[in-house]
């Protein structure tokens, strides 16, 4: 039996009242959030940064998220004690906290002089110094993919010290408040931003046919993504990457920050990989979602603590993904 226009008009109440409910509830968090970065900016950086990582390591497994990443630490590590893998939990909360106080401190923390004798607190190597300068200096397409390990954020910020145009993809807050915040951060230390929503896609690979360069987060949950395996697991990729370099058969770099002692950074830019092909020559796109997969777990196992273990990385959802066309 159909609806009255009294069942539509409480249906139609309950759900402005749910959409007014969650607005409201955004705007309350992102007060409260902006309110707390404003107060730690007030103090030193190190002493902020260390403040919130000890906050975090005594609220981290207080919530839900900490259940979840203890299950996926104990999958991953079976040979580790119940006491390391607590360990490693405490360390991806401390992460996560200097993670969003370092949005505040992006200008006092970034001090790359690829030139300087003196060490700052971003240290980059004469190998990775050289694969920058050549990614800059080449006119035409690249891709660059890293994880969300240390401060990935600190990467295009470098990528512009050296000269080269990127424009990463990110995935916005849920929160819109704090999706503004975090973005107007953003924006004015690195370069051009793409969110990850509709369309996203076709807007990346319009800046490969211009020739230009763009980087990429790779270790996220994607709903109906290529199946390939992390941590002796089944898990869902997006396979754009592949899909990218396989249409322009552009060259691929992996890059990295690893969160150093005394709140200092090691930027990382390895060789670029020798992607996968098919009996025709043309990029194999599950292979190479398959390999790139591969050298996150392998960042990740270097430094578990600084993953997001919280992430529902291993939930599978939406239609399985196939794909056709020729190698």
């Amino acid at each position: 039996m159909a609806p009255g226009p009294t069942g539509n008009w409480r249906r139609e109440l309950k759900f402005r009242a749910v959409l007014r409910f969650r607005k409201v509830r955004h705007w309350l968090v992102a007060k409260l959030a902006i309110g707390v970065m404003s107060v730690l900016r007030l103090l030193p950086a190190d002493s902020a940064l260390n403040f919130t990582d000890r906050v975090a390591r005594r609220i981290g497994p207080l919530t839900g998220r900490h259940r979840l990443t203890l299950d996926n630490l104990r999958h991953a590590y079976p040979e580790k004690s119940e006491a390391e893998i607590k360990a490693i939990a405490l360390d991806m909360w401390g992460n996560m906290a200097r993670l969003g106080a370092e949005y505040i401190f992006l200008d006092k923390l970034f001090d790359l002089d690829p030139w300087s004798d003196t060490p700052g607190r971003i240290e980059v190597s004469r190998e990775s110094i050289a694969l920058f300068e050549r990614i800059a200096a080449e006119d035409r397409p690249h891709i660059i993919f890293t994880g969300h390990l240390g401060n990935f954020e600190l990467l295009p910020v470098a990528a512009a010290t050296f000269g080269m145009k990127v424009t990463a993809l990110f995935r916005p807050p849920n929160n819109p408040y704090i999706a503004e915040y975090i973005q107007s951060m953003r924006s004015s230390n690195m370069g051009a931003l793409l969110p990850s929503l509709s369309g996203a896609s076709f807007a990346l690979a319009s800046i490969l046919d211009r020739g230009g360069n763009v980087g990429v987060l790779v270790d996220q949950k994607f709903i109906s993504g290529l199946e390939t395996t992390f941590f002796g697991r089944t898990c869902q990729t997006n396979p754009l990457l592949g899909m990218l370099a396989r249409h322009y058969d552009c060259d691929v770099y992996p890059a990295r920050c690893v969160r150093l002692p005394g709140n200092r950074f090691r930027l990382e830019v390895e060789e670029k990989l020798d992607l996968p092909r098919g009996p025709k020559g043309n990029v194999d796109v599950k292979a190479t979602t398959q390999l790139v997969t591969e050298v996150v777990e392998r960042w990740v196992r270097e430094d578990p603590g600084q993953w997001m273990w919280f992430h529902k990385r291993w939930q599978l959802s939406g239609r399985r993904r196939t794909l056709r066309g020729r190698n």
